[in-house]
C-alpha cells in the first residue's frame, strides 16, 4: 500500500469544514473561533497530521533548505563542520542537504548544478580537483547566496570562514625543528587548494626562520586528496627512496595523516625514532593512538556554526549584500609522543 499522508482536505471532510477554514484554524488565525481552532488543532494531531513543506514553500517562493557541499561526509573535520552547520539551520527552522564531491571536479559541477535548482543557498567546500570555479561564479553573479569555507574561492567576493592555515602549518613545522628534526617532508592536498597554499606558506616560512633550506624533493602533493591509500604510499615510498630521507613529515589533511600513520604501522617503522609525524587532523582517536599522534586540530564545528550564521544571515537580507567578511579561526597545536624530541638533538 502506498503512504499516503494526511492532508488540509481530509481534515475538512472529517470535520465537515472548508478547507480554507482548516486552514485558518491550524494558523491561528482571529477569524476563526476559539472552539474551531481547539477541534481542528486535536483532530490533526490526532491523525498525525504534518503540514506540507513543499507547498508552504512554494507560497513564501522559498525552500528554507540550505545546500552544503563537502569532499567526504565521513571525513572527520567535515563530519564536525556539518554538526556546526546543522545547530545553526535548526535554530533558525531551515533544511539541511548534505552532498560530497569525492574530491571530484565534475561530480561537484554536478551537485552544485543539482542543490541550485532546490536550495535558498550553499556552503561550498571546493573538491581537490576544482580548478576552475566557473560554475559557482554563475550562480554567485545570479544572487545566489552562497558562503565558502575551508577551501575557498579567493577570486569571488563572498563570505568566507576559515582557519588560520599558515599559523598551523608554521606552528607545526616550528615544532619540529625545536625537537630537533630538520629534514622535514610536505605532504599536502593539490597545491591549487586555498588551504594548501597557506600551509604550504607556513611550513616554508617556519624553515627560514630556522634558516634551513628547503628541499624541493620533499613538497609532496595528493592528486586526489590523500582519498585513497595507495596514493599516500607511493609518495611515502619516493620519500624513503631518497639518498637524504626526511626525518620527520607534516601532513596537510586528515586523511593523509591517517594513512601516513597507516603506512608506519603496516610496515614496522617506529614513530618517531624513525621518523616524526604531525598532521593536520580532527580524528577523536589520534590521542589514543600508539604512539599518540601530535596534530592540528581545527576549529571544525565553530566553522560550520559561523558559516551557516553568514549564509542564513544573507539569505534573509531584504537588500541585496555586498560587503562580505573572512572569519579566520586558529587552530591548535596538539603535542604528543609521535614528536617528541630527537635523542641525538643538540
Amino acid at each position: 500500500m502506498k503512504f499516503e499522508p494526511i492532508t488540509i482536505k481530509d481534515i475538512a471532510k472529517a470535520l465537515n469544514l472548508s478547507k480554507s477554514t482548516v486552514s485558518r484554524a491550524l494558523r491561528d488565525s482571529y477569524e476563526i473561533s476559539v472552539e474551531t481552532k481547539k477541534i481542528v488543532v486535536e483532530y490533526a494531531k490526532s491523525v498525525n497530521y504534518r503540514p506540507n513543506p513543499i507547498a508552504l514553500n512554494l507560497k513564501e517562493r522559498r525552500s528554507h533548505t540550505i545546500g552544503i557541499v563537502v569532499s567526504e561526509i565521513a571525513n572527520s573535520f567535515f563530519s564536525q563542520i556539518i554538526n556546526g552547520i546543522e545547530s545553526i539551520a535548526k535554530e533558525n527552522d531551515y533544511n539541511v542537504i548534505i552532498t560530497q564531491t569525492l574530491e571530484s571536479y565534475e561530480r561537484e559541477v554536478e551537485v552544485i548544478h543539482n542543490l541550485a535548482q532546490s536550495v535558498d543557498g550553499l556552503l561550498i567546500s571546493l573538491s581537490s580537483e576544482t580548478k576552475d570555479t566557473a560554475h559557482i561564479r554563475l550562480l554567485h553573479e545570479r544572487g545566489m547566496p552562497i558562503v565558502f569555507f575551508d577551501r575557498i574561492v579567493e577570486s569571488i567576493e563572498a563570505h568566507k570562514v576559515i582557519s588560520d592555515d599558515y599559523k598551523g602549518a608554521y606552528d607545526a613545522t616550528a615544532h619540529l625543528l625545536e625537537n630537533g628534526y630538520k629534514k622535514i617532508a610536505f605532504i599536502g592536498n593539490t597545491p591549487n587548494l586555498s588551504i594548501i597554499k597557506h600551509r604550504k606558506e607556513g611550513y616554508l616560512a617556519a624553515l627560514q626562520k630556522a634558516d634551513v633550506k628547503p628541499k624541493e624533493s620533499y613538497i609532496k602533493y595528493c592528486e586526489h586528496g590523500g582519498m585513497y591509500y595507495e596514493e599516500v604510499e607511493q609518495i611515502i615510498n619516493q620519500l624513503f627512496k631518497l639518498k637524504d630521507r626526511p626525518d620527520a613529515i607534516l601532513s596537510c589533511s586528515d586523511k593523509i595523516t591517517t594513512s601516513c600513520f597507516r603506512y608506519f604501522n603496516a610496515k614496522n617503522i617506529n614513530l618517531p625514532e624513525d621518523i616524526a609525524l604531525i598532521g593536520f587532523s580532527n580524528l577523536d582517536l589520534t590521542g589514543f593512538m600508539r604512539p599518540s599522534l601530535s596534530i592540528i586540530k581545527q576549529q571544525a564545528f565553530e566553522i560550520g556554526s559561523k558559516a551557516a550564521q553568514l549564509l542564513i544571515k544573507q539569505i534573509e537580507s531584504k537588500r541585496p549584500v555586498y560587503e562580505y567578511s573572512k572569519i579566520v579561526l586558529e587552530p591548535e597545536l596538539f603535542i604528543r609522543d609521535s614528536t617528541q624530541k630527537r635523542k641525538n638533538a643538540q
